[in-house]
């Protein structure tokens, strides 16, 4: 009879069980783990086992079975009890190869409005709570624990044990698109509230009950030329005029201190600096010299996604975030990654790539040890050898449960930030005559007549969006990018609405809006950052308390805008509303 294999066994310690393991297993198995790719599955349940590359290369078999993968992030929204069912399967195709080593599966986030296939899915079955954005517009450390404790709960029910998530950048930058994931530009608050974020999705200390931590992006990505993004090639350059290179760092400081898991570095390539002039996932200094060497760092460090090969995604061409490295094949700048200190390359799944470089002696098979150890070990520690498992109908019952649902709710209302009521409007009297827009009309029948026509109204509100440049690219049209104020026409039509009737004006912050007409026509304005037409509408008519200051400035206009040094916080001249601000109804 077959004894039990040391890394099967529970009693053990979990270091003894990892070099059991490890010393199993093959190159090949090996170079799997350093992989976190991407997955999607059936509406159903079921994996996806067949593929015609639009927009992944293989199938969830080809990864599992035959490279040897079991670090995947789930990509789209689908029903809780599906998702659950979907993990299971997929955890069965892995207890059935060679060494059983279970799958490790995690997502973006998932619990708010915002949906960008690159960045973040809206909440669908899970509780819908406001962009991180709008926690610091509230920033209230305890909240953010809550929100990250039922962020662990839901995830924990269909499976999802590691959160591509908190993003901690610093919005320094008004026309970056990422802002909204981020908690604003004060690096202060963001500390504060990433360590509570951090334990409420750990625990005190990672385990069973744990969903790990990849905080992103090290060393901060917010100050970005121009404010575009690098996934781009046009936005890769990340710039620091203001000397505030250490200033970013502070946040990340945090997260280390509360004992976040993992560590994701950022695509871009800094420039002027005394780094070098490569992208950060390959960048020795920043990634063992500063974040290993010198701030202590000794978890798991995964690249942004898709650093090693072009890709094709929605038919289009996109080349490797590569920065600096471009000329290099994706063997060298594998090797490169290993070399800077990463431990696995995400959104990539090219194992063979690895093997090479170990067996054309690039790279020394003692170095792939060393990442595996650790990514095996957070498996073990995650408590995943021993109930890889869950519950469909739990998972039904617990995503989006009555009380998660509430919590959220509660904080979209709290976190709306009054910016001007200059007349008394807000709080509305009951029972008025409303004309909407950007507002669903049954949600405002609940709250008075709706009427079609302006002139029939005693007041309207008007629901609006950040603007932005529309981008001929398909994926990078979801990235939101490009000049901050309303296009003349668009401007036009906005503020002849608000000269005909008194016009309640919410406008949804996922960058720094340039506003300064509205700001002086509109009866009264309102930010939010991810809330419900019955949130705002609580709030207006005084049912619920907005609580929200803003975490960023407002700029004036785009020259403003430019004229601003990206890496230095609310640094526009003159802003229409400062950092900060937001009134007591």
């Amino acid at each position: 009879m077959n004894a039990t294999p040391a890394y099967q066994d529970a009693s053990l310690p979990v270091d003894r069980r990892v070099e059991d393991l490890l010393s199993r297993m093959t190159l090949e198995e090996k170079a799997g783990q350093l992989f976190h790719s991407m997955l999607m599955m059936n509406a159903d349940g079921t994996p996806v086992t067949e593929t015609d590359g639009s927009m992944l290369p293989f199938t969830t078999p080809e990864l599992v079975e035959d490279r040897f993968l079991t670090h995947f992030n789930l990509l789209g929204t689908y029903g809780a009890r599906e998702m659950a069912r979907w993990q299971n399967a997929v955890q069965e195709m892995a207890a059935a190869t060679r060494l059983g080593i279970p799958v490790t599966l995690s997502t973006d986030p998932r619990h708010t409005f915002t949906d960008n296939i690159g960045a973040s899915f809206n909440a669908g079955a899970f509780s819908a709570w406001p962009e991180a954005l709008g926690l610091a517009a509230i920033g209230d450390p305890g909240l953010v624990h809550r929100f990250a404790d039922t962020v662990r709960r839901e995830y924990l029910a269909v499976g999802f044990r590691v959160a591509l998530h908190p993003q901690i950048d610093l919005a320094t930058e008004p026309r970056w698109a990422r802002q909204s994931g981020t908690f604003g530009s004060d690096a202060r608050l963001t500390a504060e509230l990433v360590r509570a974020y951090v334990r409420g999705l750990q625990g005190p200390a990672l385990g069973p009950g744990s969903v790990s931590a990849m905080v992103k992006h090290f060393p901060g990505g917010g100050p970005q030329k121009d404010g575009e993004d690098p996934h781009f090639a046009h936005g890769k350059e990340q710039v620091y005029p203001g000397g505030m290179r250490e200033h970013h760092l502070e946040p990340f400081k945090a997260a280390i201190a509360a004992g976040c898991a993992q560590m994701m570095p950022y695509y871009g390539q800094p420039v002027g600096t005394d780094w070098e002039e490569v992208g950060f996932g390959f960048n020795k200094g920043v990634v063992t010299g500063l974040l290993r060497e010198e701030l202590g760092f000794d978890g798991i460090v995964c690249t942004d996604w898709g650093l090693l090969n072009d890709a094709t995604i929605f038919g289009q061409t996109h080349p490797a975030r590569a920065w600096g490295l471009e000329h290099l094949s994706t063997a060298e700048r594998a090797a490169r990654a290993l070399e800077a200190g990463c431990d696995q390359f995400g959104g990539e799944q090219c194992p063979e790539v690895v093997v090479e470089l170990v067996r054309s002696g690039r790279v020394t098979e003692s170095r792939i040890d060393a990442s595996v150890r650790r990514l095996l070990r957070e498996k073990f520690t995650l408590g995943l050898f021993e109930n890889p498992y869950v519950d469909p109908d739990l998972a039904e019952e617990t995503v989006g449960r009555a009380d998660f649902t509430a919590l959220g709710a509660a904080a979209q209302r709290r976190s709306l930030t009054v910016l001007t009521n200059p007349s008394g409007l807000l709080p509305l009297a009951e029972g008025p005559r409303l004309h909407v827009r950007g507002v669903d009309e049954a949600v405002a029948a609940a709250y008075g007549e709706v009427v079609a026509d302006p002139a029939d109204a005693d007041l309207a509100v008007l629901r609006l969006r950040t603007p932005y440049e529309p981008r001929e690219n398909i994926f990078e049209s979801f990235f939101h990018s490009g000049s901050l104020a309303f296009p003349e026409a668009e401007l036009a039509e906005i503020l002849d609405l608000l000269d005909r009737v008194p016009t309640l004006v919410c406008i949804n912050l996922e960058r720094a809006a340039v506003v300064p007409e509205i700001a002086e026509r509109a009866a009264a304005l309102i930010a939010d950052y991810g809330a419900s037409d019955a949130a705002l509408l609580d709030v207006a008519f005084g049912r619920a308390a907005a609580e929200g200051r803003l975490p960023f400035e407002l700029p004036r206009s785009m020259a403003a805008v430019a004229a601003s040094r990206p890496d230095v916080p609310n640094d526009t001249h003159d802003p229409v509303f400062p950092h900060g601000h937001g009134l007591a109804l």
